[in-house]
């Protein structure tokens, strides 16, 4: 099965056959790509399957996970894609690496948060946690889209004060 989308992956090393790992899917944000993040986490690759997935959408500088229409606002039909092309690559992992199916995690920056939040919400009990650095959840995922947060899952939500590309109001209102 090809990867329904272009990712940088780090794993274990060395990987046991018989043991089943943690994985982590890292999201950029708009205009970069997928070795922008992986120094963060680069002391959890002992550990843990590190899915660090490139933006499908070609930008002048970098990739996208979708398109915005104006000040933080995304196309919605851009962004469904997105979601949908995200939400597929995850199960495209699940079914191909050796991951603990109970302790699946997504990390993003930005654009990236915004799309770690999104699936956080609706992929329920698949998604144990979410790391979400300088994003905010769009009014017509809170509104639209099948909110489904499992049993379990856990959040650390981080926004700058003086972010002046997703200000701080909007993280505040996640």
């Amino acid at each position: 099965m090809e990867a329904p989308m272009l990712y940088e992956l780090r794993r274990p090393n060395p990987v046991k056959p018989e043991k089943k790992y943690p994985a982590l899917f890292v999201m950029h944000g708009i205009g970069s790509n997928e070795l922008n993040m992986l120094p963060l986490v680069e002391d959890l690759k002992e550990n843990f399957y590190i899915f660090s997935i490139r933006g499908h959408l070609p930008q002048t500088t970098g990739y996208a996970y979708f398109t915005i229409q104006g000040y933080g606002k995304p196309h919605r039909e851009s962004f469904d894609d997105g979601m949908d092309q995200l939400s597929k690559f995850i199960q495209y992992a699940s079914d191909t690496y050796p991951l603990d199916l109970n302790e699946i995690y997504l990390l993003g920056f930005s654009q990236g948060a915004i799309s770690a939040m999104t699936l956080g919400i609706t992929l329920g009990d698949k998604i144990k946690g979410v790391v979400a650095l300088s994003g905010h959840i769009p009014l017509f995922v809170k509104e639209e889209y099948p909110v489904q947060t499992g049993s379990h899952l856990n959040a650390f939500v981080s926004h700058g004060e003086y972010d002046q590309i997703l200000p701080y109001e909007w993280g505040r209102r996640m």
